[in-house]
């Protein structure tokens, strides 16, 4: 599987997103270690607590099908309106949940519109998390 297969799928992803609130629409494809990927969209409610960001959706579903190595995430997102798609970088909570689950070798790939992409580590985007034991990773 190659970035440009991955963004494809996030970008597939994004078509399911439900987000009449905010009118920004997210995809995620989330790759693991067996070659499996699953992808994510954003699904809003009208009182916003309860959403859920497409990254946490994408890791939520492996995680609840066994599913613990993961390799990389593409994520797309931006206005419903038809407009073109910028980088779009994951949120704080989800950028928690992905250094829970991933080591600094796991592969962070925002996409736009043009097929322009950018690819981070878990703590280059979220400097001082938590790792999974609940200790500070630097």
């Amino acid at each position: 599987m190659d970035k440009k297969e991955l963004i494809e799928a996030a970008l597939g992803a994004r078509a399911f997103a439900y987000s009449p609130y905010s009118g920004f629409s997210v995809g995620a494809a989330l790759l693991t270690k067996s070659g499996r990927i699953y992808t994510g969209c954003n699904v809003e409610s009208v009182s916003f607590t309860p959403t859920c960001c497409a990254e946490r959706v994408a890791f939520f579903k492996a995680v609840s099908e066994g599913e613990r190595d993961f390799v990389a995430i593409a994520i797309v997102g931006g206005r419903t309106n038809g407009s073109a798609l910028d980088i779009c970088s994951p949120c704080g909570v989800c950028r928690q949940v992905i250094a829970e689950f991933c080591g600094e070798d796991f592969q962070i790939i925002l996409a736009d519109s043009s097929g322009n992409s950018k690819t981070y580590t878990p703590s280059e985007l979220l400097p001082l998390s938590f790792g999974s034991r609940g200790e500070v990773v630097k």
